[in-house]
C-alpha cells in the first residue's frame, strides 16, 4: 500500500528514492525488449550481476556503439569492411584523406524526378480546362511570382517608393513610441498598473532587456538611408564623425543651454567644480573602457550614460541637427532627414528623463570610476579646518573605498576606485590630535564624476571629545541630489535643520545650535512611529526591482531610529544646570547595570523571571557596543543598537 501511495504522490512531489530505482529497473526492461524482443520470455529474465554489469559497461568504453544506417553501396576495397556486429568498424585511413565526393546524387536524381512529375500533373490538369480558366490562371500565376521576388527599382515608381519608405519611417516611430511606453510602465511599476497601464504584454519585462531593445531601435534609425555603411554600428560611425568634425571646429564644444553644467554650493561658499557634461565628454568615457572591445558595445556604453544622465534625447538632438554631416552621410529618404519624424521621436525619448536609470552605473561594475568629494563645515561657529588628522570611507550597494586619509586643511579630494554602485554612507572621523581637534561637519558632498550624480551627506554634528556626544566618527546617510537649475543650488546644498544626519533633529533641540528647533509632541511621534513601520513593511512586500534603500528606511531623515530617538527624547531632561548633558546612552546604560544586580537577586517575582532572557540578551548586546574598538558616540552607539534590534 505504501508503494502505490508513493506512486500516486510522485505525480505532484518529488519521488521516493526506492520509486525511482524501481521505476528506472521498469525502463531498463522495456528498452530491452525493444532492441531484443527475441531473448524475451514471458516468465522469467534474469538479473544481471555486478561483475557482468561492470563488463558490459567496459565494452561500451573500449568500442563505441553504432546504429547502422540503411543498406548502401560502399566505395571501400575489398575486405576493410570487415567489422564486428554492432560496433563501430575501424576508420579508413585512405578514404579519409581523399576529400569529400558528391554523395548526394542519389538525392538530387530523385528530386529532379519528383519535380518532373509535379510539372507533367500540373500540366495534365491544366489541359482539362478551358481556355477562360486557362487564362485566367497563367495571370495569377504572374502575378503571384512577380510579387514573391523583390522588387527591381526599375519595376517601381517614385510614388511607390516614397510610399514604401513612408511606411517604414512611420513603423520605426511608432516603434520608439511603444518602447518608450513599455520603459516608462516598467520603472512606474504597481503605480502605472493602478493608472490602467498594467497590459500583459507590458509589465513583467526586464529594463535592462527594455534598454537593450531601445539600442537596437537607434541602431536601426542611424542604418536607414546611409549613404556608404562604415563599420558595425551605424551610431557609433555618425559619433565618430561628429566627434571629429566638432574637434576641427572648435574644440571639445559644451552642451547648449547650460543644462549640462552641475554646480553644488554650501552655506560657506565652498562648492563643487564645475562638471562639463556633454556629447563628445560621454564619447570619451565609453572610449576610454578597456572592457568594450567593440562598436557596437561603446554605443551601447555612451546610451546606457546618457539615459542614466538624462540627456540622451539632449545628445541626439545636438547629433540629429548638424544638417551639414546628416547631407553627407544619409540620403534624402533617411529617417534623420525627416524634420517632423525627427521632433516626435526625440520627445518620445525626452520623457525618459522622468524617470531615474541607474542602467550604467549597475551594469559596468567593474570599471573604475573617478569621484570627488568636498566636507562642508560650518564656519560660523567654528574653524572650518582641524589640526587632527581626517579620514574618510565611501560606502555604496557594490563595495566601499575603505579607509581614506585626508590632507590636513584641505576640505576636497579626488579619488578614483571600482565601481561603487549607488552610494549609500560615508564614514567620516579623525585622531583627535593637535590644538584645534573639535570640528562641526555641515555635510559632505559626493560625485560620480562620470555621470554626475552627486550625493549629500548630512552630518550637522561635532566631532572630537569633550563635546556633543564625544564621538571622533560619524557614519551619514546619504541622499541622491535632483538636477536643479543653477539659482536653486545654493538653498538645495545647505543641511536644514529637518534634513540632518539620524541624530542630528534631536541634538538640534538641545545643543545651542538650534534652539528654534521646535520639539514634537506625542501624537507626533506616535505618527512618525507608524509612518516609519509601514514604510519598512511596504518595502518587503514589493518586487526587489522596485524596492529603495533599507539603510534610508532606517536610518535616514525619517528612518526607524529617528522616530525611537523622538519617543525616548520626549520630556527627557537631557540639560542639567552646571552640569555636563545627559544622553539616552547614559539611560541604557544604567538600566543595564539595574538588570545586572536584579539578576543577581534569588528573591525575583514569577513574572519577572520570565523576562531574565530578554535581560540578558540586551545586557549582552550594550556591553558589546560598549567594548567595540571604535570611537563612535553616544548617540552612535544608540543608533546601533537600535538597529541591531530591528535585526
Amino acid at each position: 500500500a505504501t508503494f502505490i501511495d508513493n506512486k500516486i504522490m510522485s505525480l505532484w512531489e518529488e519521488k521516493d528514492p526506492l520509486l525511482r530505482v524501481f521505476d528506472s529497473r521498469i525502463e531498463k526492461l522495456r528498452m530491452y525488449n525493444v532492441r531484443i524482443p527475441t531473448l524475451r520470455t514471458s516468465n522469467y529474465q534474469k538479473c544481471t550481476v555486478l561483475k557482468e554489469a561492470a563488463q558490459a559497461i567496459e565494452q561500451r568504453l573500449v568500442k563505441i556503439d553504432h546504429t547502422a544506417i540503411h543498406p548502401h553501396l560502399l566505395d571501400m576495397k575489398i575486405g576493410q569492411g570487415k567489422y564486428e556486429q554492432g560496433f563501430f568498424p575501424k576508420l579508413q585511413s585512405d578514404v579519409l584523406a581523399s576529400g569529400p565526393t558528391n554523395n548526394n546524387r542519389w538525392a538530387n536524381r530523385s528530386a529532379t524526378a519528383q519535380r518532373r512529375k509535379d510539372r507533367l500533373r500540373q500540366h495534365s490538369e491544366h489541359l482539362g480546362l478551358d481556355n477562360d480558366l486557362k487564362e485566367k490562371y497563367i495571370q495569377e500565376a504572374r502575378s503571384f511570382g512577380k510579387s514573391l521576388r523583390q522588387p527591381k527599382l526599375s519595376d517601381l515608381s517614385p510614388a511607390v517608393i516614397a510610399q514604401t519608405n513612408w511606411k517604414f519611417v512611420e513603423g520605426l516611430l511608432k516603434e520608439c513610441r511603444m518602447k518608450t511606453k513599455r520603459m516608462l510602465v516598467e520603472k512606474m511599476g504597481h503605480e502605472a498598473v493602478e493608472l490602467g497601464h498594467g497590459e500583459a504584454n507590458i509589465t513583467g519585462l526586464e529594463e535592462n532587456t527594455l534598454i537593450a531593445s531601445l539600442c537596437d531601435l537607434l541602431e536601426r534609425i542611424w542604418s536607414h538611408g546611409l549613404q556608404v555603411k562604415q563599420g558595425k554600428s551605424a551610431l557609433w560611425s555618425h559619433l565618430l564623425h561628429f566627434q571629429e568634425s566638432e574637434e576641427k571646429r572648435e574644440g571639445v564644444i559644451e552642451s547648449p543651454g547650460g543644462n549640462g553644467l552641475e554646480r553644488r554650493r554650501s552655506e560657506t561658499g565652498l562648492n563643487l567644480p564645475c562638471l562639463r557634461v556633454s556629447l563628445i565628454q560621454d564619447m570619451r568615457h565609453a572610449q576610454n573602457m578597456s572592457e568594450i572591445k567593440t562598436d557596437v558595445g561603446r554605443a551601447r556604453a555612451w546610451i546606457r550614460l546618457s539615459l542614466e544622465k538624462k540627456v540622451l534625447s539632449q545628445h541626439l538632438k545636438q547629433l540629429m541637427f548638424n544638417h551639414s554631416l546628416i547631407k553627407k552621410l544619409y540620403k534624402r529618404y533617411a529617417f534623420l532627414r525627416c524634420e517632423e519624424e525627427k521632433e516626435q521621436f526625440l520627445y518620445h525619448l525626452l520623457s525618459l528623463n522622468a524617470v531615474d536609470y541607474f542602467c550604467f552605473t549597475s551594469v559596468f561594475t567593474t570599471i573604475m570610476i573617478p569621484y570627488r568629494a568636498v566636507i562642508i563645515p560650518i564656519k560660523k561657529l567654528s574653524n572650518s579646518i582641524t589640526t587632527s588628522n581626517p579620514w574618510i570611507c565611501v560606502s555604496g550597494e557594490l563595495g566601499d573605498t575603505g579607509v581614506m586619509q585626508i590632507l590636513k586643511n584641505i576640505l576636497e579630494m579626488a579619488f578614483e576606485c571600482q565601481n561603487l554602485g549607488k552610494l549609500t554612507t560615508v564614514q567620516i572621523g579623525h585622531d583627535n590630535a593637535g590644538f584645534l581637534a573639535k570640528w562641526l561637519v555641515d555635510c559632505v558632498m559626493v560625485r560620480n564624476e562620470i555621470t554626475g550624480h552627486t550625493y549629500k551627506f548630512p552630518c550637522g554634528r561635532w566631532l572630537g571629545k569633550g563635546v556633543d556626544d564625544g564621538s571622533l566618527e560619524r557614519i551619514l546617510v546619504g541622499e541622491l541630489l535632483t538636477p536643479v537649475v543653477e539659482e536653486d543650488l545654493s538653498k538645495q546644498s545647505r543641511t536644514p535643520p529637518q534634513q540632518r544626519s539620524p541624530t542630528t533633529a534631536r541634538r538640534l533641540s538641545v545643543t545651542s545650535l538650534a534652539g528654534k528647533a521646535t520639539k514634537p509632541n506625542s501624537g507626533q511621534i506616535q505618527e512618525a512611529i507608524g509612518e516609519s513601520i509601514n514604510n519598512i513593511v511596504k518595502h518587503f512586500h514589493k518586487p526587489e526591482k522596485e524596492r529603495g534603500s533599507l539603510t534610508v528606511l532606517l536610518c535616514g531623515e525619517n528612518g526607524l531610529v529617528s522616530a525611537l530617538e523622538h519617543v525616548f527624547h520626549h520630556s527627557f531632561k537631557s540639560a542639567r544646570l552646571f552640569q555636563k548633558n545627559v544622553f539616552i546612552w547614559d539611560f541604557i546604560e544604567k538600566a543595564v547595570l539595574y538588570f545586572e544586580t536584579t539578576e543577581e537577586d534569588e528573591e525575583l517575582r514569577e513574572d519577572l523571571l520570565q523576562l531574565k532572557a530578554s535581560w540578558r540578551t540586551f545586557c549582552q548586546y550594550v556591553n558589546a557596543i560598549n567594548s567595540a574598538p571604535r570611537n563612535i558616540g553616544k548617540d552612535g552607539k544608540l543608533q546601533l543598537l537600535l538597529c541591531l534590534g530591528a535585526r
